[in-house]
């Protein structure tokens, strides 16, 4: 791989920043859906989460390819195996898992190990010829990144219902995530960011659909004004960032976005803390998000020297 152009490095971090102010502001919206449901009295199970996130990731994906250019001719071009495989890892098994590891584990618990996925990233990536397996240098500044998320999420009240198989679900979760973005690198060689980003969610959606089918009935008390907006909100969040995040992937090296990654759930933490009245800003978060900086600024100085 070349080497990466000095002057194009402040683009994938304004690239990864909008995808973490667009996901990281999911999460408070989300909770205002979960409040939303708890002041009418209704019971949230796995089936209600799976069937909302299923017509959100549904819309989202519709609204892209109507707004791709030949989506049905690029379909036809591109392997079916590598289509599905996307979808697979990129929306209905990454998703499946993150609900359940959230009836498990804590909120915190959950944002710290979205910090995997970099690491996923940058253990499987040699696979996919994407990049080699990084020096000391690369690890130990991922290392740094996710010390920063852990102290971001750090609450010492805080306790989860069943730790341990709530890890192991959000590891399996981005584990699929991870996967997702490079398989994409098979996928775009026939199909642009937008058509295939389009399908993965679009075809994702329904299969979450109708795995939480039992909750169908249940649509017109879930979805009431409030919550139809915030569905549409959280359709675009995940048009969008998806779209970027997909194209990022193609145009910049694994080591620099592996660490500009963990900026995702640091957003969600302060997002939260911004919308949500229960979540207040702690010295662990200041702490965190310092940490967070300097391995980016350490990571964009480190790719700026080297090949990958």
């Amino acid at each position: 791989m070349s080497e990466e152009p000095k002057h194009s490095l402040w683009k994938a971090a304004l690239g990864v920043a909008v995808c973490a102010l667009l996901w990281g502001s999911a999460f408070p919206t989300i909770k205002t859906i979960y409040g939303n449901w708890a002041a009418q009295g209704l019971e949230v199970s796995s089936f209600t989460r799976w069937w909302a996130a299923g017509i959100r990731f549904s819309l989202a994906g519709a609204a892209l390819l109507i707004l791709a250019k030949s989506p049905w001719s690029q379909l036809k071009q591109t392997p079916l195996r590598y289509i599905l495989a996307m979808v697979l890892c990129q929306t209905f098994l990454q998703y499946v898992l993150f609900y359940t590891a959230i009836l498990f584990g804590s909120g915190s618990l959950c944002s710290l190990m979205t910090a995997s996925g970099s690491f996923w990233w940058l253990l499987l990536a040699p696979f996919f010829g994407k990049a080699t397996w990084g020096g000391w240098k690369v690890w130990g500044i991922i290392i740094i990144g996710a010390m920063g998320v852990g102290l971001a999420v750090y609450s010492p009240e805080d306790s989860s219902r069943n730790a341990i198989l709530a890890v192991g679900l959000m590891l399996a979760a981005n584990l699929c995530g991870s996967l997702a973005v490079l398989i994409f690198g098979k996928v775009k060689l026939t199909m642009s960011t937008r058509s295939a980003t389009g399908y993965s969610l679009f075809i994702g959606g329904l299969g979450l659909c109708a795995l939480g089918s039992p909750a169908a009935g249940d649509t017109p008390v879930l979805f009431d004004t409030q919550v139809t907006i915030i569905t549409i909100y959280l359709a675009f969040v995940s048009a969008t960032s998806f779209t970027i995040w997909n194209e990022l992937s193609t145009r910049y090296s694994v080591s620099l976005l592996a660490t500009y990654r963990f900026l995702i759930p640091i957003s969600g933490v302060i997002l939260s803390v911004i919308f949500i009245p229960q979540d207040q800003l702690s010295l662990w978060i200041v702490i965190g998000t310092a940490l967070v900086a300097t391995a980016m600024l350490l990571a964009t100085r480190l790719n700026s020297k080297l090949k990958e």
